[in-house]
């Protein structure tokens, strides 16, 4: 049955608004982490900084309403890719299904719950290519706000100049060079230390955005469209990408957020070979493209799920604190049981804990001592349970008694 626009539109309007609020829902149950409490505290301000602290400043340190712009770049990037993809297809379930495919991947889902630049930048190649799309031309203005706003833009620039270099344009070919120096020199990209074998863990981060068997299928497109498909400038920004994080990662360990954005951008052009691949086959021989493409989904559905639904997962976990979400959990919940008991200034042994107390108000002092080792002499306990299951125990000390 062929599913018009018009039937596809409000279907994919309605998923969006579920995702938005298990986004929402999911923020509920995050707390601060050390990292971004470190960015939003911290004196020395990037753009990210900026943006969070003014958030912070408007709304208070409440953990749902920090994370709502992140929210809102998310929907407007799923909006983007949609727009995108318009005409790109001959079909519109095939748009409708990567716009999907899209919104569910667990990189850009866990991008749009935690503070990091991963979702604005993300949002800021789909503006982008989106007004390539209408405009035909690149925008120079914009390629040089995006030198402001994060390191990571530089991998744009260089994909930018190997396409100008392919597609001979000579007025790109020089802004992006220019831009791409000039990335470097004010931010640049740690490239020193001996090869500490971390190419494996960068794979491994790369099948987590993407799901383990969505990834496969990626790596498969690159090489496919490398040597027999068209090289457009999504597969110019998605391979220069995936390509300079491999390359690094065989000497460091990689900040993969500088390079994820940037590598998603290939699910159209995957949902597109796919497509072809499979129409081109005659019915009797699709069975084997079929199961394929059932199993990639379930695992990418089950990845999306447990990415929002996470919490069970403690029950069956022998050590807790290896729970991938661990540290964006249960600092909230002490705060809480701190406030029970009137206590509103600690010392902790744990410095990490002590920053991210600080973004709920609970200040360093000397009148109480916290610590997850239980000492001699203590006060009190605070226990943080998830289904029965004690997660955290701290012991409180009350000192200059």
């Amino acid at each position: 049955m062929k599913l018009s626009r018009s039937l596809l539109e409000p279907i994919l309007l309605i998923a969006l608004v579920v995702f938005i609020a298990i986004l929402l829902l999911s923020a509920t149950n995050l707390s601060f982490s050390y990292k971004e409490s470190l960015l939003i505290l911290n004196e020395h301000k990037t753009f990210l900084s900026y943006f969070s602290s003014f958030w912070v400043e408007l709304f208070g340190t409440n953990p749902i309403s920090v994370r709502i712009p992140f929210i809102l770049f998310y929907t407007l990037s799923v909006i983007l890719l949609y727009l995108l993809t318009a005409d790109y297809f001959t079909k519109e379930t095939d748009r409708f299904v990567t716009t999907l495919i899209f919104a569910i991947l667990p990189g850009l889902n866990s991008a749009a719950l935690i503070i990091n630049e991963s979702i604005i930048v993300t949002f800021c190649i789909l503006l982008y290519l989106y007004i390539y799309k209408v405009t035909k031309k690149q925008n120079l203005y914009l390629l040089a706000l995006f030198l402001f706003i994060d390191n990571s833009f530089a991998i744009f620039y260089l994909a930018l100049f190997f396409y100008a270099l392919y597609k001979k344009e000579n007025k790109l070919l020089v802004v992006s060079l220019i831009l791409f120096g000039l990335s470097m020199s004010i931010f640049g990209f740690d490239t020193g230390g001996k090869p500490k074998g971390h190419f494996v863990n960068t794979i491994a981060i790369y099948a987590s955005i993407f799901s383990p068997l969505l990834f496969l299928y990626f790596a498969y497109a690159m090489y496919k469209i490398s040597f027999k498909g068209t090289k457009s400038l999504y597969w110019f920004v998605s391979i220069v990408a995936f390509a300079f994080s491999l390359i690094l990662s065989f000497r460091q360990k990689i900040d993969i957020a500088d390079f994820a954005p940037f590598v998603i951008i290939a699910i159209p052009m995957m949902v597109k070979l796919f497509m072809h691949s499979y129409r081109v086959r005659l019915r009797q021989f699709r069975s084997y493209h079929k199961i394929g493409v059932n199993i990639v989904l379930v695992v990418l559905v089950l990845n999306f799920l447990i990415l929002h639904f996470n919490k069970p997962l403690y029950i069956v976990l022998s050590n807790p604190s290896k729970h991938f979400a661990y540290d964006y959990h249960f600092v909230d919940d002490i705060s809480k049981e701190l406030k029970k008991r009137n206590i509103n200034n600690v010392f902790c042994e744990d410095e990490k804990l002590q920053l991210r107390l600080q973004m709920y108000g609970i200040s360093k002092g000397s009148e109480y001592y916290i610590s997850n080792k239980e000492p001699k002499i203590y006060d009190d306990t605070i226990d943080i349970n998830v289904y029965d299951r004690n997660i955290v125990k701290l012991f409180v000390t009350k000192l200059n008694n």
